[in-house]
């Protein structure tokens, strides 16, 4: 569940929200900011996949030496999808890219996604500013320990720490520096005491946020 990256073996390192095959507009940001392939490094909060153009190319990411991702949501479905051979919820929630492979294509996706079976769930990375959680939807306690025994379905799911947030009732996590989280679109990026909320929606006409942790 968990992964530990030490920043020091990077440059600079971001942590990007949620691409949803937005493939180009990543390559066009990353080209922006300048990103070096050999000593930089980005850190996804998940969901590469569905609903933009380009699902397969931004699975080919965790190929990548420089790039990292925590698991999402829609991954997770994807997987659920190919276990059960049930494409219904997938597909209702973004999956229909799948169905619309050639077959050499499908046996691509379906070997990038049961590669998924291996991303973490959580990473924690040290940089200069600090330890850096990153997971998809939340962390579910109030205090983080590496490697404690938490709900895969919280930290995937789970839209309830925002909700309070918003509603003025949200607290930070301890354990930590920073916790970076996506799968809930906002307009804008969002920070609550050490908790980062930077899925700004870039799939559905927003903007593709990246933060800079080093």
């Amino acid at each position: 569940m968990y992964q530990i990256i030490e920043g020091n073996r990077w440059r600079n390192i971001w942590v990007v929200g949620d691409i949803h095959g937005c493939y180009q507009c990543l390559m066009d940001e990353l080209k922006g900011r300048h990103f070096n392939h050999h000593e930089d490094l980005l850190i996804s909060v998940g969901d590469l996949i569905d609903r933009g153009p380009d699902s397969v190319k931004c699975l080919q990411l965790i190929r990548q030496k420089w790039f990292y991702a925590v698991r999402g949501n829609h991954e997770q479905m994807a997987l659920d999808a190919l276990r059960n051979n049930d494409f219904a919820l997938w597909t209702m929630n973004g999956g229909i890219w799948f169905s619309r492979l050639t077959n050499p294509q499908k046996l691509e996706a379906i070997a990038l996604l049961e590669a998924c079976r291996q991303l973490p769930h959580i990473i924690e990375i040290n940089c200069i500013n600090g330890r850096n959680i990153i997971a998809h939807a939340d962390y579910p306690s109030s205090v983080y320990l590496r490697d404690k025994p938490v709900s895969a379905q919280r930290v995937l799911w789970d839209r309830a720490r925002l909700t309070d947030c918003f509603a003025g009732k949200g607290e930070g996590i301890s354990g930590a520096d920073h916790f970076w989280f996506g799968h809930t679109p906002v307009d804008k990026r969002y920070d609550f005491e050490n908790l980062h909320y930077i899925d700004t929606g870039a799939v559905f006409g927003g903007v593709l946020t990246f933060a800079q942790i080093q």
